[in-house]
């Protein structure tokens, strides 16, 4: 479908959005074959872009994103004041032992950005670093996002009323995740909060414990953002997370 917005700024947007497939320099010809452009037409609009420091062309002839995309992300973060909020969120469920904590929002129709990002103090991890784009209907975050963005279907229906959503090899077939939505004022979804890293660390018993954690930070997470807890407070496990916390710490010290 035509987008309806103004043809050389989507070209544009284009461009810039090749380099979000894999972050390498890239050259001309690569370019083209990603965006679909005659090399002509990019080389115009790459003027642009590298006049307002969008990109950069490197000593060999490729190119990649300048500084100007960085600066904007900073802006975009302090703007909404998540990353002050969000960052010690997940520090104390790494803290605690849990997989490897991340928040994500909704990027587009088909795709969520990793906005921040957490690594877990195992030796081990998933392929997840803050800035990329991930699929929304595979992942526990992306389906947390699809069920409280108003899809339809028994699973949205099942993980809107359980407030937890579970992955086992959608994205990458060694991984594994879990997710659980984060509100802001007006009961508006305002990210998912994950953990995720390799499928064989997600037992039974670490899936349990990683859940309650997660949930009451989630819960602590949407108070400090100004939205209502009421349903993550009802759906939190009974068990006390300070058992939790304490078991997941041990098994992270082995």
């Amino acid at each position: 479908m035509p987008s309806p917005g103004v043809a050389a700024v989507d070209r544009a947007l284009t461009i810039l959005a090749a380099f979000e497939i894999e972050q390498t320099p890239l050259s001309l010809a690569e370019l083209a074959r990603r965006t679909g452009l005659y090399k002509s037409t990019l080389l115009r609009l790459m003027t642009s872009l590298q006049e307002f420091g969008y990109l950069v062309q490197l000593a060999d002839g490729r190119y990649h994103l300048g500084p100007t995309p960085f600066r904007l992300g900073a802006v975009y973060q302090r703007a909404n004041n998540l990353h002050d909020q969000v960052m010690p969120v997940l520090r104390q469920l790494v803290t605690a032992g849990t997989e490897s904590a991340s928040f994500h929002v909704r990027h587009d129709a088909k795709q969520r950005l990793c906005v921040f990002r957490v690594d877990s103090q195992h030796s081990t991890l998933d392929r997840v670093e803050a800035g990329m784009l991930l699929p929304l209907d595979r992942g526990a975050a992306g389906r947390i996002i699809l069920a409280f963005d108003g899809e339809m279907g028994e699973t949205s229906d099942e993980i809107r009323k359980n407030c937890i959503a579970t992955s086992f090899g959608e994205r990458d077939p060694d991984c594994a995740g879990l997710a659980c939505p984060v509100f802001g004022p007006n009961g508006k979804l305002a990210g998912a909060l994950s953990l995720s890293g390799p499928k064989p660390r997600f037992t039974k018993e670490n899936i349990k414990a990683m859940s309650s954690l997660l949930l009451t930070a989630a819960t602590r997470l949407t108070r400090s953002l100004g939205g209502s807890s009421e349903l993550l407070e009802k759906i939190s496990t009974s068990a006390p997370v300070e058992s939790h916390s304490r078991e997941m710490s041990r098994r992270a010290r082995k």
